[in-house]
């Protein structure tokens, strides 16, 4: 799983203890040591996926557009523990940053190194034009929430996956069109509540997990690479998404599913999201998808709509934090 979530406990640090630990950039060679530092992570939850994840995470050395950051305990007679501390920054545009994976060793929580990482981030990511960063949290992990909110992050918004189910023969009370529809698909989203519940966000194309400003050139390119669509109506467009990208994700029982992203949805009713779902179920279906996840705004309307309109979803949302990087907002005293 490719979240971007604080760990539990990982940063109501009162101080700055443990200041001489060097924080630098992570490599291949500190895999074993992630692992260690991850081993205890969400046990009662299949586990940390970090641990699995850790070497396509790490950037080439001059690579500018994100940064690994791990705290290097190796030379600490505290311990014999290795690494204390990982987080990551990515630059998702040219001015927004995303941080995720923050992860603290069980030996040196609560002891300011939470707060050291996100300076690193913060600093990081300023020096490339971000104004603002932003993280992902479960809505489960009431620890990782309060950590965040200490370190200067704000609330932001909140959504939840939808997963509807492929099949070539779905159909909706609407027609749904994928061509040339790019100029309509964003006047529908620019006007819709369902951005304005997002603050403008949707899934990135690149980087899993991680939300940023949708524009009005990305759906024109997903609309030429990809797939956008349109509930269209005599009125005007009722409803919009688009196919964000494919992966493959590997099951508990080691078996491969083949899973089809699509990078949020809006709807103006519960018709047109029937049309809106089932025009994903048979794009999914077309490509073979063997599960589907949609965003779609964590907001009573939003969630009821896509249940009664037939669409499995996600049992809990997820929440998103930002922190400002234009000025003195983004720096932890």
């Amino acid at each position: 799983m490719h979240d971007s979530h604080t760990k539990p406990d990982a940063g109501t640090d009162a101080d700055d203890a443990h200041s001489d630990l060097d924080i630098r950039q992570a490599t291949l060679e500190d895999q074993d040591a992630v692992v260690e530092l991850t081993s205890d992570i969400w046990t009662d939850r299949g586990g940390d996926y970090l641990q699995y994840v850790y070497p396509d995470w790490i950037e080439d050395h001059d690579d500018d557009h994100k940064r690994t950051f791990l705290v290097d305990a190796s030379g600490s007679d505290a311990s014999d523990v290795a690494v204390a501390g990982l987080v990551q920054a990515v630059m998702l545009s040219t001015d927004e940053a995303w941080f995720q994976g923050l992860r603290i060793h069980r030996d040196y929580r609560r002891r300011g190194l939470s707060r050291r990482l996100n300076r690193a981030c913060f600093d990081w990511a300023r020096e490339r034009g971000a104004t603002v960063g932003r993280l992902m949290i479960f809505s489960w992990n009431a620890p990782a929430l309060g950590a965040s909110r200490s370190a200067g992050y704000e609330p932001a918004t909140e959504f939840r996956w939808a997963h509807p189910a492929p099949d070539p023969d779905a159909s909706g009370p609407d027609p749904v069109s994928t061509a040339d529809n790019a100029a309509r698909a964003w006047r529908s989203w620019s006007q819709s509540g369902a951005r304005d519940h997002l603050r403008g966000l949707a899934l990135d194309a690149d980087e899993s997990w991680a939300l940023r400003e949708l524009t009005r050139a990305d759906l024109e390119r997903f609309a030429a690479d990809e797939g956008v669509f349109t509930v269209d109506r005599p009125s005007g467009v009722a409803g919009v998404s688009y196919r964000n990208r494919t992966y493959n994700r590997e099951t508990e029982a080691g078996e491969t599913e083949h899973w089809i992203e699509y990078g949020v949805s809006a709807w103006d009713d519960v018709d047109a999201a029937r049309s809106l779902f089932a025009a994903i179920a048979r794009d999914a279906a077309h490509l073979d998808a063997d599960r589907t996840r949609v965003l779609i705004p964590e907001t009573v309307e939003a969630v009821s709509d896509a249940s009664f309109a037939g669409a499995p979803i996600s049992d809990e949302p997820d929440f998103v934090l930002e922190v400002d990087l234009s000025g003195s907002h983004g720096q932890v005293e």
